[in-house]
């Protein structure tokens, strides 16, 4: 017979979600300063580019 989980605690659950949301905020606000540097100039982000498509343009 099948038996059911214990329940997760507000606490947990809560613990859970504001730790997901934490490292969503985060990783949001590492692209939006990329996008910017990117914009203005200063930045020394390089595209990496294919190989496949400068064959391609010969």
């Amino acid at each position: 017979m099948a038996v059911p989980k214990k329940k997760t605690s507000k606490t947990k659950r809560d613990q859970r979600r504001a730790h997901w949301k934490r490292q969503a905020a985060l990783e949001a606000q590492k692209a939006l300063s990329l996008g910017k540097s990117i914009l203005s100039g200063r930045s020394t982000f390089v595209y990496p580019e294919d190989e496949d498509e400068d064959e391609d343009e010969e």
